[in-house]
């Protein structure tokens, strides 16, 4: 299927979301170094310095050249600056907010030699990232054709046919990188600089070229560029490096989780206990079930440990959870419920004797399930904005969602017993979504640029939806299910498939193909081309 690279983040709209983004991702693997990257534009300098101060520990600048050949036109040509301009205001924004020693900064985007290295390096970049030159040692033709399974060289394609004609070797790369370093090391002789270290921010070892023809290129101030006030002494405090402190030891997970259960996940003994949660709570059950991922890589049996959790979940509220963790809230959870889902299982329903309607209030926050790509979920009650933005492979079953729902989402199944905001299905192109539709219009607030509606009538799509029904009723005890299923037949007909064009059209030619005696490995690659042809 088609899809945009790079894809949009639907769960970043502030310096707020993204360090939230970065205490997930630290809880999801503690030992690893969070990097983000930004790319280089007027006033990168400024989102540096909120990334550093949000706990990243590396800032990569990437520049408007080189890329993806997946990427639209328009991204390639008209979006972003040199990195040169954004390194350099990074680096004294940095410097300027006493912030240059709690992250390396680093920069990519069309690196090709020794002399790229060294003046990044004397803008104020410590590590260097390169993709295109080693692609092409490796026999990249540079032929934009990443998104369609057709390179001729064997590189970007998932093709056996075309795999084989790879002809890369790690050496080729090795030689590459081996002749940049010595570049880089002879133009360091020249200059009299013994270390990369030493290097880092040294804009007065740079000049202005002189005799530039063309009246324009003459007129370029570099000014804010070589006129780095920040050299010599007061740059040396750089190299030490202070760690931003998470202070996981303050987590849940930490706190509580890893001890209680610390025998229990040595052995994959079963094991259920129950704790009170507040929304200070933040990412509830990422380290432990990181941990969980690590002890048992082949994974677990479901509800393998079970911990219910009574209270306001923070956000995050189950991130990256893996299979046989379930973690079941009785109250409501915040922002990014879910995110990242990867086998797990959440649940989450109000306390019994609320006197409100669960399918009339929200319980869960915006961007739930972001990203989740397998796992199941079960929320009794109404979710807020773009709940199951880029879901791959979980599945779900709500009571209403708010605006932009199952935004590029590209796998999985999802029930919605109840209302969707505006916008619904938008760059959906793969999965299925059953919607019901008790107004009759859907059609008012469905995107239905890639998707299509219909009732739901087969029996294989009817089975799936009343089981899934079936167990939302039996985790949530939910009087909308329960409701729905008791009178089955009468709600039936009010239901909505919705389905992307190009991915029934995938599972149709790939039954066709299938019919024919192909594989379903070779049947997928021919459906693929099939269509992408059309």
């Amino acid at each position: 299927m088609g899809l945009i690279s790079p894809p949009p983040h639907h769960d970043i709209y502030s310096i707020e979301d993204l360090s939230q983004l970065i205490f997930d991702l630290k809880n999801s693997n503690t030992d690893a170094r969070i990097s983000v990257k930004l790319v280089s534009e007027a006033g990168v300098g400024t989102v540096a310095a909120g990334v550093a101060k949000a706990g990243a520990q590396v800032i990569l600048i990437s520049s408007f050249d080189g890329g993806t050949g997946a990427a639209p036109r328009n991204s390639i040509y008209n979006a972003g600056l040199p990195w040169e301009l954004g390194v350099a205001e990074a680096h004294q924004t940095l410097i300027m907010n006493g912030l240059r020693d709690k992250v390396i900064l680093e920069t990519d985007g069309k690196l090709m030699t020794g002399r790229d290295v060294a003046v990044a390096c004397m803008l104020g970049a410590e590590e260097f990232g390169f993709a295109t030159a080693p692609l092409v040692t490796l026999g990249c033709v540079m032929m934009r054709v990443c998104n369609l399974d057709t390179c001729p060289v064997g590189i970007a394609t998932q093709n056996p046919q075309l795999r084989k004609r790879f002809k890369g070797k790690p050496e080729y790369v090795i030689n590459f990188m081996r002749f940049v370093a010595q570049e880089l090391r002879e133009y360091m002789a020249k200059l009299g600089v013994a270390t990369v270290d030493e290097l880092v921010g040294r804009t007065d070892l740079l000049k202005k070229k002189e005799g530039i023809v063309g009246s324009r290129a003459r007129k370029v101030d570099l000014t804010n560029i070589l006129g780095n006030p920040y050299v010599g002494e007061k740059l040396a405090g750089y190299r030490k490096k202070q760690v931003y402190d998470f202070e996981l030891e303050k987590t849940v997970d930490e706190r509580v989780l890893m001890k209680k259960l610390k025998s229990a996940l040595s052995t994959g003994q079963k094991r259920s206990i129950a704790i009170d949660v507040s929304n200070v709570d933040r990412t509830l059950g990422t380290i432990f079930g990181a941990a969980i991922t690590r002890a048992f890589p082949e994974g677990l049996k479901e509800d393998t440990f079970t911990v219910s959790c009574t209270g306001s979940g923070g956000q995050s509220f189950g991130a990256f959870i893996p299979g046989g963790l379930t973690l079941e809230l009785i109250g409501d959870s915040n922002d990014y419920f879910g995110k990242g889902l990867s086998g797990g299982k959440l649940i989450v329903y109000p306390p019994t004797g609320v006197q409100f309607k669960a399918e009339e209030n929200i319980i869960i926050g915006n961007v739930a399930l972001y990203g989740a790509t397998s796992g199941k979920a079960f929320i009794n009650g109404v979710a807020g904005e773009r709940f199951c933005v880029r879901n791959s492979g979980a599945t779900a079953v709500v009571e209403g969602v708010g605006d932009h729902g199952c935004e590029y989402m590209t796998g999985g199944r999802v029930v919605i017993l109840g209302p969707t905001g505006k916008n619904f299905a938008a760059g959906m192109s793969g999965g299925i979504a059953y919607v019901l539709d008790e107004g009759r219009d859907l059609y008012k607030r469905l995107n239905k640029s890639l998707v299509s509606f219909e009732e739901v009538t087969d029996k294989y799509d009817v089975q799936e939806l009343k089981s899934m029904i079936w167990e939302h009723v039996a985790y949530t005890n939910s009087e909308k299910g329960k409701k729905i299923l008791d009178h089955f037949g009468e709600y039936l007909p009010k239901f909505k498939k919705i389905m992307p064009h190009d991915y029934r059209r995938m599972m149709n030619t790939i039954i066709q193909m299938e019919e024919k005696g192909l594989s379903s490995e070779q049947a997928q690659i021919e459906a693929f081309y099939a269509n992408i042809h059309q």
